[in-house]
């Protein structure tokens, strides 16, 4: 069997950019509250405020995080480019760390703040940067090579079950694709896509088989469930 090589669709590639961007403009902005907090709000008449500002600090990185992360599934980076694989994929716990060390350094080394100051802030600072750093984090990062094997494996597993066909369905809103476009799951919506294993990845990003399909294609089809391994059954999960 001639390997298919995932390869992210335009329209994926369109839609990653743009969800780069929204997460570029996040950190961008948690940067630049970081700056003001360093400049304006390291003392105690407004501890309450800097505070805050660690707070909104965190959650712009993890939006940003989670954005990035969501673009990475959608338009991968191929583990060949090691420098580029790992800046991709890890990019979020990078930034989420800046977002908030130079914030640290300066709480801790301001002769200007008080014991107060230091103790609640540079506490309330340093477990940020900590929770930002671990969201940020992608400890199972996508990658063109790992979506080029999951694809030529359930490609196979596709076509024991359903007697050497890998056509199957999806939608729109959903996160499976099917055997069969009446399969209870997506029957009567609106905007059902059709194509190969390999088109679901690259134009939706969807890599599980829909358990209900996978049931009644062996019922149908009259397949041993034997003739499947064991992890492709579990990686089939339910809509």
């Amino acid at each position: 069997m001639t390997e298919k090589v995932f390869q992210a669709s335009a329209e994926s590639k369109a839609q990653a950019k743009q969800l780069r961007l929204f997460a570029l403009l996040a950190w961008f902005v948690a940067m630049a509250g970081q700056v003001f907090a360093i400049l304006k709000l390291i003392h105690d008449e407004t501890l309450v405020w800097l505070v805050v500002a660690i707070v909104v600090i965190l959650i712009l990185t993890i939006v940003g995080s989670w954005l990035w992360k969501k673009a990475n599934r959608l338009d991968p980076a191929s583990e060949q480019d090691k420098v580029k694989f790992f800046i991709q994929n890890q990019l979020g716990a990078i930034l989420g760390v800046l977002a908030f060390l130079p914030m640290v350094i300066f709480i801790f080394t301001n002769k200007n703040a008080s014991g107060k100051t230091k103790g609640i802030a540079g506490a309330a600072a340093v477990i940020a940067m900590l929770v930002a750093g671990i969201t940020g984090v992608d400890f199972n990062p996508p990658s063109i090579e790992k979506y080029t094997k999951e694809i030529n494996e359930q490609t196979d597993v596709l076509k024991k079950i359903n007697l050497n066909n890998d056509l199957v369905y999806w939608t729109r809103e959903g996160n499976k694709y099917h055997i069969y476009e009446d399969c209870q799951h997506i029957k009567g919506r609106d905007g059902i896509s059709s194509g190969t294993v390999k088109e679901s990845f690259e134009k939706k990003g969807l890599s599980e088989l829909c358990k209900t399909c996978q049931k009644r294609a062996i019922k149908q089809n009259d397949v041993s469930e034997n003739i499947l391994s064991e992890k492709a059954l579990d990686t089939a999960g339910s809509e």
